[in-house]
């Protein structure tokens, strides 16, 4: 949690409702059999235009993880589905942590990924990162997974810097009947999920849902429990209403609340809920205009460990709790301007209140935060000629950090033959500071001496990214995505000295640099009942310090990255109902800054594993193995006592749909 990662990111500081059932799921064996490369390429994708777009003809780095590519995966999470997409690192930490990023910076606090839940932000602003642990779903809900690696700022807006994951669940229409799991395994000791849905009314269709999870304690590097271990429980409901022939109305809501242990010791606690609506209205086929509203509450508690540098200790352990409430309107309009010109344009308003209930070693100033963020955004798609569409935008927001950011975009595809396209674009995308970069204290005022504090001069982060990418259907078995980019970024966070006395340490944007690299992935349909997939991804940094200015780790701190990643996966459909699903990946080494020393996670080879059987049409039975390669392997964490091992793991499941 937060204490942990900043604790993570700066310890190197000091040294450096009744209704008729309508059955309508997806039950049958057959149904359940995975999609032609032709099918997977005409999926319509939402993220990269903010409409609806087939797959083959998206100008973006951007990968979909489908539902039926999660259920085959065995995945049990949210972040665990996310290694499906090969344009992202996810790095797991410890039992309920993961450090999850596109194109480089995946440090402790990472925070250059925009995340949404059916266009819900996710992400926190206490340091525009992700608690992924909060992220918790009843998977068979979700309908897939759209990821994009680079820049989203033009649409998305702040934080969307290196990319953005787009989680859409499934409508209310699609998920009709009753649908049971449970099971158990060693490290994800329980389990349990539940959802019904019915029809109001032949236009009117609902569901609601509940899951829990226990997961056990994973192990310490010195082979000690590690004292992590991770319960929650959530459940929701979501109501799609076609209310007439151009309009539909969607209602929806998720509360949860988890347990979780901490390396450090004690319990942290989560919770929260959200409640969303949607109105869309529909013109004509190619004008339509949607306006949605949610309201989000999360809680945080969390036990901060005693700040203690070269035995001397500077504040006491303690709690820290964070409470979030944001409320959120989004209008946005598309029509068409004449034969050429498709214009969509939108506005935004968000207003988030923020309370923090101090620990000693860890604080913020002020304690009690409003803020308020505006936006607008226009983007024309200009048809050149029949097979040349060219899309310029941009996006202005005001935050009250920084005031005006400015976030324009161009974006060419050119459709050379009826399943080939290039596309190339340049972008530039902000990170806006977070409650760390502004309004930190370590330790808690009126400690003594201060260790580390923000800085109100703090500006936003920058990058200038220029993409050049291929996309093709060579045929009726094999589909194929590449990508290259080269990024330039400025204005990165460091952490500078107070003159004179040293102390506290604040943090700058001192730092600068380059990032380029390429993302490749490949699809095969072997035969009928076999497909394979493949993904490598290398990628090389530079970081430093900008000429006449100081950082103290020596631009060492934002990164921590691996060089190169691989990733296969076969998925067969084998005779009697049977399915098998192999998934092997490699992650070169990543140097670790956050500690005293730059230290090397080594690289590794791993493997998951599931298969399935449906021994009659309703009820599916699968058993699940991870990380079969070792007893346990580091995935991330600086060496030492703390640093957590992933153990091998397996588990049961059983899926009755009625």
């Amino acid at each position: 949690m937060l204490p942990m990662l900043v604790g993570m990111g700066l310890a190197g500081f000091a040294v450096r409702l009744s209704a008729q059932t309508v059955d309508t799921q997806t039950t049958s064996a057959d149904a359940l059999k995975q999609m032609s490369l032709d099918e997977l390429m005409n999926i319509d994708v939402t993220s990269v235009s903010r409409h609806p777009e087939k797959l083959s003809r998206a100008a973006s780095a951007i990968q979909v993880i489908t539902a039926d590519d999660i259920r085959r995966s065995g995945a049990t999470s949210i972040p665990e589905a996310l290694r499906l997409a090969d344009n992202l690192d996810v790095a797991q930490k410890n039992s309920h942590d993961w450090a999850i990023t596109a194109r480089g910076f995946n440090t402790a606090l990472a925070n250059k990924l925009l995340v949404l839940v059916d266009g819900r932000t996710v992400y926190t602003p206490l340091f525009s990162g992700v608690f992924w642990d909060a992220q918790n779903y009843l998977l068979a809900d979700i309908d897939r997974i759209e990821v994009i690696s680079g820049p989203g700022g033009t649409l998305w807006g702040a934080n969307a810097v290196n990319g953005v994951i787009n989680i859409i669940t499934k409508s209310a229409s699609d998920t009709q009947g009753t649908y049971l799991e449970a099971g158990a395994g060693t490290q994800l000791q329980d389990f349990t999920g539940a959802r019904y849905g019915a029809a109001l009314a032949p236009d009117i269709h609902f569901r609601i849902y509940a899951d829990y999870f226990n997961r056990g304690s994973e192990t310490l590097a010195n082979g000690n429990d590690a004292n992590d271990a991770w319960n929650q429980g959530q459940g929701g409901f979501r109501l799609d209403a076609q209310l007439s022939p151009h309009n539909a109305l969607t209602v929806q809501g998720d509360f949860y609340g988890g347990d979780e242990g901490e390396v450090a010791g004690g319990t942290a606690r989560i919770s929260g809920g959200n409640i969303l609506g949607r109105w869309s209205h529909a013109i004509s086929d190619s004008s339509d205009m949607s306006l949605q509203v949610y309201y989000d509450r999360t809680h945080l508690s969390d036990p901060v460990a005693a700040l203690v540098l070269n035995s001397t200790v500077f504040a006491p352990a303690g709690i820290l709790t964070d409470d979030l409430d944001t409320y959120d309107v989004d209008f946005q309009h598309r029509f068409v301007l004449n034969e050429r010109n498709h214009v969509e344009w939108g506005l935004g308003y968000r207003y988030t209140h923020d309370t923090v209930e101090d620990a000693p070693a860890l604080a913020f100033s002020p304690p009690v935060l409003d803020q308020r963020l505006f936006s607008g955004f226009v983007q024309d798609e200009i048809t050149l000629r029949e097979n040349l569409l060219l899309t310029v935008g941009t996006k202005l927001e005001h935050n009250d950090y920084t005031g005006f950011e400015l976030e324009p975009s161009a974006r060419i595809r050119w459709d050379f033959s009826a399943n080939q396209m290039l596309w190339a674009a340049i972008s530039r995308a902000v990170r806006t500071p977070s409650r760390i970069d502004h309004d930190l204290s370590e330790p808690a005022p009126p400690a003594p001496i201060e260790i580390l504090e923000g800085s109100t001069d703090f500006v936003s982060e920058t990058v200038i990214a220029r993409e050049l990418g291929y996309r093709a259907q060579l045929g009726a078995n094999i589909a194929m995505s590449v990508s290259a980019f080269y990024n330039d970024y400025d204005h990165v966070r460091s952490t500078g000295i107070t003159p004179v006395t040293l102390l506290p340490f604040v943090f700058q944007n001192n730092l600068e640099g380059e990032t380029h690299g390429v993302e490749l992935s490949i699809d095969y349909q072997a035969a009928d009942w076999w497909r394979l997939h493949g993904g490598y991804d290398p990628l090389r940094e530079n970081l430093r310090v900008k000429p006449g200015t100081f950082d103290l780790n020596a631009a060492q701190n934002e990164t921590a990255d691996p060089q190169q990643r691989f990733a296969l996966r076969s998925s067969m459909d084998l005779p009697r109902s049977m399915e098998l699903d192999v998934a092997l990946r490699w992650t070169d080494v990543r140097y670790i800054n956050d500690g005293p020393t730059i230290e090397p996670v080594p690289p590794y080879w791993e493997m998951d594993v599931r298969l399935g059987w449906h021994p009659i049409e309703k009820v599916e039975f699968s058993i699940g193995g991870q990380n079969l390669l070792h007893d346990h392997h580091v995935e991330y964490g600086f060496p030492g006592p703390a640093q957590v091992t992933i153990g091998r793991s397996v588990y049961g499941k059983v899926v009755w749909r009625f």
